[in-house]
């Protein structure tokens, strides 16, 4: 996938579900749930349970979906990941020797940055767009507004602190998307498998993300 196709993904989606688990069939039930909901970009941690084997699945049966991966620590992570079928990679820091390889097998790449020096290094060695996290122990939403100046030429995605609630905050100041991951899921939902409830917040999480960014 081109940069230019994954950034229109992100521009469209606005939203990103963020799940780790230690069971695969949890992890699937919680993919097919926002899914279900409307959420079409999806990441499964690389350190869930069996995760390149449920991202295989999750291409399969979730064809209108894209399915990536974050959590990635080394190249050799990468290529597997690469090989399950990810259609995007996130990283929790900036890794040259990761987005050359990336870019070398045409996967977005997506690392984590804090500081304006790393958000700048990951994206002049090629990253897709940058994480920023975690944005909720800087600032949150106030940090997002304060990169805009110098930086609002490099497309970031907050993610570590964003909540359904404040999701609509982060794009209003200026961030391309936004990764949620344990507030998609309450665990009162997850453990009583209340997928239904988990599919209608997710479904209104992105009808106020696509009626902010009209």
């Amino acid at each position: 996938m081109s940069d230019q196709v994954w950034l229109s993904h992100l521009q469209k989606h606005r939203a990103i579900a963020v799940i780790r688990a230690s069971d695969m069939q949890l992890a699937a039930k919680m993919a097919m749930a926002v899914a279900s909901g409307g959420m079409q970009l999806i990441e499964i941690t690389w350190n869930s349970h069996r995760s390149g084997e449920l991202i295989s699945q999750l291409r399969a049966e979730l064809p209108n979906c894209v399915i990536g991966t974050g959590t990635l620590f080394n190249v050799q992570q990468l290529q597997e990941a690469i090989a399950c079928g990810a259609q995007f990679l996130f990283t929790p820091h900036v890794d040259v020797a990761m987005i050359q390889a990336a870019l070398a097998k045409n996967v977005p790449i997506i690392p984590g940055a804090l500081t304006p020096t790393e958000i700048v290094t990951a994206w002049s060695h090629g990253a897709s767009c940058v994480k920023v996290f975690p944005v909720q122990a800087v600032g949150g939403v106030n940090y997002i507004k304060s990169l805009q100046g110098p930086l609002g030429h490099i497309p970031l995605i907050p993610t570590g602190g964003v909540t359904p609630d404040n999701a609509e905050d982060f794009i209003q100041a200026g961030a391309i998307a936004v990764g949620l991951s344990g507030q998609l899921f309450p665990s009162s939902l997850v453990k009583s498998g209340n997928w239904q409830a988990i599919a209608r917040h997710s479904h209104q999480l992105m009808e106020r993300l696509n009626n902010r960014t009209l």
